[in-house]
């Protein structure tokens, strides 16, 4: 395989041996995008120069017997949504151009403490919401990608680094992951700090991050983990041990719960068929359940959050910058903008009143399995597909991984997606660390 190709932790083991250096590996993905970009389109902003001095610096410390952290020399990309030091940070929308923030947020921060190499900033759509950016989908230009982190899926796919983050306020992790082919971890609400990431709505922004493997999910997640006084949704608690948890076999074989939920008419043949593989394969480990009563009142109790958040998140695009703004993300601002305070909190209300009824399921069973997304990824450009299936747990703050298990008969990744309870991220990875083995 080429340098580009290997994994975080494969090529780690290189730059330890010595068998690479860090410029040398950077490098190695600088040629990927310059051959790829031209296609994909997946960086907003790529400043090789900067990137590759930021690769000697690395492989200096490395020679002078210095600290390392646990990315040392990786090149990372990161959503055009974080703020970044030295870099443009425009959030995919025109009002934004040329907007440097001149310092990190925290994630970017933790990657430079841990050693990382940004190399640059991976296309978001338009204010992280739906109308698309340039990016395509690796697997088939034609195709989209997924968004609105779709610049870091098909990054991170497409052998540009091995490594890349994103947000999720709706589907912005695990849908563009399915689509692209590569694994994604949205963790639990107020694992990782938000501070400095563009705002769309505090109860419902969420980062994660993209790997070639569930290993580098768990090397970057963890590292990026952990309270921030500057988050004040962080929690003051242990970093989950991920990578250890990972690395240690179930005492008994997981239990799986397969969610036929309301959106499931909504797949297609070709994910009901793998599906169906899938319960086979798993025989007794898997039971079929549905979710408890009033699950069904989540997507539009989402749907009134996220956009009355937006409208207010927004409101000095929406009053200065109007007439640049996508009709769909107008249209979002504008019913945002009529949702009462009692139809808000009722929403919020219902959040709390779901992640209560499903305890139950989840002292029964290890996580559940669901769909990603409805099928492969769309063919066309100008919508970056349903999240409906990531919608509710994004809403209760779940953790939630994109497993690239499943291909459609034209070559296309489709995603499984596992969930588990709030707070149990380590057990949910090794619990997909077990499922990937059964499919192998």
């Amino acid at each position: 395989m080429e340098l580009a190709d290997l994994g975080a932790l494969e090529v780690r083991a290189l730059l330890e041996s010595g068998q690479c250096s860090s410029e040398e590996l950077t490098r190695a993905c600088l040629a990927r995008v310059e051959a790829r970009e031209p296609q994909l389109q997946a960086w907003a902003f790529l400043d090789p120069a900067l990137a590759l001095a930021q690769a000697r610096e690395a492989d200096t410390r490395r020679r002078r017997g210095q600290a390392l952290g646990p990315l040392h020399g990786l090149p990372v990309g990161v959503k055009d949504i974080f703020d970044t030091r030295d870099m443009p940070t425009e959030d995919g929308t025109v009002l934004h151009r040329g907007r440097t923030p001149g310092a990190d947020a925290t994630a970017v921060a933790r990657l430079r403490e841990a050693g990382a190499v940004i190399l640059g900033k991976t296309v978001t759509t338009e204010l992280a919401t739906y109308h698309p950016g340039p990016t395509r989908n690796p697997h088939n230009p034609g195709h989209t990608p997924g968004g609105s982190s779709s610049g870091s899926a098909a990054a991170v796919a497409a052998g540009m680094c091995p490594l890349a983050l994103g947000t999720q306020t709706n589907g912005s992790v695990i849908r563009p992951a399915a689509y692209c082919g590569v694994y994604g971890y949205k963790p639990s609400f107020g694992l990782i700090s938000r501070h400095r990431v563009l705002q769309q709505s505090r109860p419902l922004d969420q980062v994660g991050v993209f790997a070639r493997s569930l290993a580098d999910l768990a090397l970057l997640a963890e590292t990026l983990m952990g309270h921030d006084p500057l988050d004040p949704d962080t929690r003051l608690q242990a970093r989950p041990r991920l990578q250890a948890l990972l690395a240690e076999e179930p005492p008994v074989p997981p239990r799986l719960a397969l969610v036929e939920g309301s959106s499931w008419e909504q797949t297609d043949d070709e994910v009901r068929g793998g599906f169906a593989e899938l319960a086979e394969q798993l025989g007794e480990r898997v039971e079929r359940v549905a979710l408890p009563a009033g699950f069904g009142a989540v997507l539009e109790a989402h749907r009134t959050v996220m956009e009355a958040d937006l409208a207010l998140s927004f409101e000095r695009e929406y009053q200065h910058g109007r007439e640049q703004l996508s009709p769909t993300l107008q249209a979002m601002l504008e019913r945002g903008r009529t949702v009462t305070a009692v139809a808000y909190h009722k929403a919020l209300l219902l959040r709390e009143e779901a992640r209560t009824a499903l305890q139950p399921l989840f002292q029964r069973v290890d996580a559940l399995i669901t769909p990603a997304v409805a099928g492969a990824a769309p063919h066309g450009l100008d919508a970056t597909g349903s999240p409906v299936f990531c919608t509710p747990w994004t809403f209760i703050g779940a953790p939630a991984l994109s497993l690239p298990l499943l291909q459609s008969e034209s070559g296309l990744p489709i995603g499984v997606q596992l969930v588990a309870g709030s707070s149990d991220d380590a057990r949910l990875l090794r619990t997909a660390r077990w499922l990937v083995q059964q499919c192998s």
